[in-house]
């Protein structure tokens, strides 16, 4: 009975084993990948789907959790691919803001009559 009882500890510390390894590579393709897409983003990669070009299997994750090599491989698909790259934009880049305009008062001949009425009955009721 005592057998019975060890194999099955035994059967299901290997089975965890297993799902933790597996959990480890997965979560190591989730940081490779996103750290490809920022080094991406900074290189000026206009679509990236271009990534898909990369062998990540041959990138490592150092201790700190970044890909060292990542910057490197990036300026070799760029030497290699550069229609890949636009001239510094991405279009992942947030847009800049418009500049603020200071408020412009309308004037009462470019209102219609419903928005003079409504204009005035406004003003006047902060009197």
């Amino acid at each position: 009975m005592n057998d019975d009882v060890t194999e099955d500890w035994r059967a299901r510390a290997e089975a965890a084993e297993a799902a933790l390894e597996q959990a480890g590579a997965a979560a190591k393709a989730r940081i490779i990948r996103a750290e490809l897409k920022a080094e991406a983003v900074k290189a000026g990669m206009v679509d990236l789907d271009g990534l898909k070009l990369i062998d990540a299997g041959e990138l490592q994750v150092n201790e700190d959790g970044e890909v060292a090599d990542a910057p490197t491989v990036l300026a070799k698909l760029k030497r290699a691919k550069p229609w890949l790259f636009g001239g510094g934009k991405s279009s992942s880049a947030a847009a800049s803001a418009p500049k603020p305009e200071p408020p412009r008062q309308r004037m009462a001949s470019e209102m219609s009559r419903d928005e003079w009425l409504n204009a005035r009955a406004a003003l006047l009721k902060r009197r």
